[in-house]
């Protein structure tokens, strides 16, 4: 038995069609969360593409009510991290406490009532793998389940679950990791999906496509400051320290210009001083930009990282990926050597692969 989170998307639309050809007894589930009365709220019309889905793949439909957690556990963290200068990364939050905690647990709590004797699992419209390599290890026990990046590079979504764990792992199926996304559009068309033709939904998790500057000026008032060079000359001025995160290059104004001025970038930030640090090079500088970032919150989804070993590391969703090693101090607590300095902003998750292979991750300190 598997409950899918139907989004009223394509790509869990997609994955239920395939559960359900696949011989599974299929259950839709949309997950209704939190959202603030002044931004536009379409889910309504997700939760009714969700039930079009459920219905036309003659499936039964579920909502489950997870508002309290997505506000708590989603919404109240985002701005909690930004308020102190740091920046979080909702979407993984989301999916460790609402999709991978309250849904599974909801999910696994239900079937068991109604199949107590049935294995139950949830599935998402992700794009990612989980591999079965199969066998059994040297305790003989079965060799647990390895978590890969998904077929389609540029949509994997592997970087915001790097918090999954075994015992999540072994109840989670990924039915579209395999495929490009490409492929999941001719399979919706080939089933004939009522939402088929629908775009592809962008921004956080659940929240949408918003101005993140603009929904946090609801909770964190703004405080003029100023922008400074790597000279710490004064050239400009800003709204708020915490609106910003290094790398960014626009929402603060530059005064002081010349002839030859090009995009600047920020490279730094003082939050106690509220003093935005800006450069036209987007290299890290002596402000920010180390050969090592300290990682806090760590999990390991097999084992922890050999030491002498070389793996990548991905600092931004659709970031490069940088070749690194890798020293825990504890279980919780890592340290990511890199070749050369890296610009990566405190809050932010640096996810550590080998080859294709999603090791886990960390919060950078």
């Amino acid at each position: 038995m598997v409950f899918v989170g139907l989004s009223g998307g394509v790509d869990s639309a997609v994955s239920a069609a395939l559960l359900k050809k696949a011989g599974y007894e299929v259950v839709g589930v949309f997950i209704k969360t939190w959202h603030p009365a002044f931004l536009e709220c379409n889910e309504e019309e997700e939760r009714r593409d969700a039930m079009r889905v459920a219905a036309f793949l003659d499936i039964p439909f579920l909502i489950f009510d997870l508002e309290k957690v997505y506000k708590k556990e989603v919404a109240d963290y985002m701005i909690r991290e930004y308020s102190t200068g740091r920046t979080p990364n909702p979407d993984v939050m989301c999916n460790r406490e609402v999709k991978f905690g309250a849904f599974l647990r909801k999910a696994l709590a239900m079937g068991a009532l109604v199949r107590p004797l049935a294995e139950i699992f949830v599935a998402t419209g992700h794009y990612a793998q989980k591999y079965e390599y199969g066998g059994v290890s040297s305790d003989t026990e079965e060799t647990p389940p390895y978590f890969k990046k998904g077929t389609d590079p540029s949509k994997d979504q592997s970087y915001f679950l790097w918090t999954l764990k075994q015992e999540q792992l072994s109840k989670i199926l990924f039915p579209i990791g395999y495929l490009k996304k490409t492929e999941v559009r001719k399979l919706a068309k080939k089933f004939d999906l009522p939402v088929a033709e629908k775009k592809d939904s962008q921004g956080i998790c659940f929240l949408g496509a918003v101005d993140l500057k603009e929904f946090l000026k609801h909770y964190i008032k703004p405080k003029k400051g100023e922008v400074i060079n790597e000279n710490s000359e004064i050239i400009g001025r800003h709204d708020g320290v915490v609106f910003h995160t290094l790398g960014e290059r626009h929402g603060f104004v530059i005064t002081k210009k010349g002839t030859n001025d090009k995009r600047y970038y920020v490279i730094g930030k003082d939050v106690k001083k509220n003093i935005l640090i800006v450069s036209t090079s987007p290299q890290p500088s002596p402000y920010k930009g180390e050969g090592e970032i300290q990682l806090q919150n760590t999990n390991w989804i097999n084992e922890m990282p050999d030491e002498k070993k070389t793996y990548t590391a991905q600092i931004r969703y659709h970031g490069e990926f940088l070749p690194c090693q890798i020293k825990c101090s504890t279980l919780r607590v890592a340290q990511v050597i890199f070749d050369k300095p890296v610009l990566v902003a405190s809050g932010q998750s640096c996810v550590i692969y080998d080859g294709d292979v999603c090791l886990g991750g960390g919060v950078v300190r």
